[in-house]
């Protein structure tokens, strides 16, 4: 039998690497921004072609990048003032007019970041003349701008280069350009950031669910309330069933309102969405914590009247909570992409590709946490309780911060 002082050392041994993982977690995701979708910029390209080989590129921005960054390129300190002014106002007509009292300027910033070549490397010469527009996307006024691009008639294959914001604005940390396309025989669609800022259409299919599936997995990992309502669920699972059915639960919840938000079916307002994941996150890591306040957490898991599969009534109550909350996750992972052209199959694949990517990190983050905390479990019960407890009130204090924050700010 060990001894006092080698069951010390052995606590220590199973806590050390967890404390550590989840150290290392929480301070990568403090490092980004409160609000996980709020200053990443999205960036919609529609790209047709004619019989000609002309091609036309409809671009929809966000205004008021837009106007930040066309006045500050082009020096023109009457599109900041007429802009922003007009932004403040929320006067759709005003925006409008100060984009287009300045088309110049507008049209010179976005062709500089937004070219098209042909695969030899030709760059294709842009021109406009066409009334730049408004329109909203996810409740933010966004500008239309569409330009046309005369390539090399025997151009069988074109590249896409898209590096549309961040500029000097400072608060944007990346943009995802979506670009779908009807070009050169075919259709589909792309996603470029600052990481992978090119596209061909000579990309095979395997590079495209690359591209997406790398998009959805870094959506996760800097998405901190995502990762924050995933670490309270396997903080308040003790059995590697009760994660897994949890973690499904949540998975087939975000899955049916990504898709159907993603493609235009359901819309609900940034300004609901995002407080009440918030609100999802504290309440998914208290729910835990009055367990342990009513010294039951244990008993529950133990109980040999639970069902079938080891669930009681409580335990499937916890997966009806975590099933709704999905539901409000899915908004928000979609809200990534801002798509809402209605049941585009063209996209429905690309769509379903992002998601595997978010998985594949969820399912990453509970293989390296959960076998830890079960050994710790074993083999130090009242440590695990403390690191548990101790991680779901973090947990929940900051899922209850930010809930004040959103509704205030919303």
């Amino acid at each position: 039998m060990p001894r006092p002082r080698e069951r010390r050392v052995e606590r220590c041994a199973l806590i050390a690497p967890l404390l550590v993982l989840l150290a290392a977690i929480l301070a990568s995701l403090t490092a980004q921004p409160a609000v996980a979708h709020g200053f990443s910029s999205v960036v919609y390209a529609n790209l047709t072609s004619d019989e000609t080989g002309r091609i036309t590129a409809e671009l929809q921005l966000e205004y008021d990048l837009l106007v930040v960054s066309a006045a500050d390129m082009q020096q023109v300190d009457q599109l900041f003032r007429d802009g922003t002014a007009a932004f403040e106002r929320a006067d759709t007509s005003a925006q409008a007019k100060a984009l287009q009292d300045h088309t110049d300027a507008v049209e010179s910033y976005v062709t500089e970041r937004f070219t098209i070549a042909t695969a030899s490397g030709q760059s294709c010469r842009s021109s406009a003349g066409r009334d730049v527009t408004m329109t909203v996307q996810q409740g933010v006024p966004y500008a239309v701008v569409t330009l046309d691009y005369t390539c090399a008639s025997d151009a069988s294959a074109h590249e896409v280069t898209a590096t549309l914001f961040p500029d000097d604005e400072g608060y944007v940390r990346d943009t995802e350009t979506i670009v779908t396309y009807e070009l050169d025989g075919q259709s589909g669609s792309a996603a470029l950031s600052a990481q992978q800022p090119l596209f061909s259409t000579e990309q095979s299919a395997g590079q495209r669910f690359v591209q997406f599936f790398t998009l959805g997995a870094e959506h996760l990992l800097t998405g901190i309330d995502h990762i924050l309502f995933l670490l309270a669920l396997i903080a308040g699972s003790r059995r590697l069933r009760e994660v897994i059915l949890a973690a499904s639960a949540f998975t087939l919840a975000h899955s049916v309102t990504f898709i159907l938000a993603a493609t235009g079916v359901v819309k609900v307002p940034d300004a609901v969405v995002e407080p009440v994941i918030a609100l999802s996150i504290s309440l998914v890591a208290a729910w835990y914590l009055w367990l342990i306040w009513q010294r039951r957490a244990h008993a529950n898991e133990l109980d040999r009247s639970a069902g079938p599969i080891g669930i009681d009534r409580a335990g499937w109550l916890r997966l009806g909570v975590v099933f709704c909350f999905g539901l409000i996750h899915g908004l928000g992972f979609a809200g990534a992409l801002g798509i809402d052209e209605p049941w585009s199959w063209t996209l429905l694949w690309s769509l379903l590709v992002f998601n595997l990517g978010i998985e594949a990190v969820q399912v990453g983050i509970i293989v390296m946490i959960f076998p830890l905390l079960a050994l710790l479990r074993r083999r130090a019960p009242q440590a695990a309780l403390w690191v548990t407890g101790g991680l779901a009130a973090l947990v929940a204090i900051t899922g209850l911060y930010w809930f004040v924050e959103r509704v205030v700010a919303g």
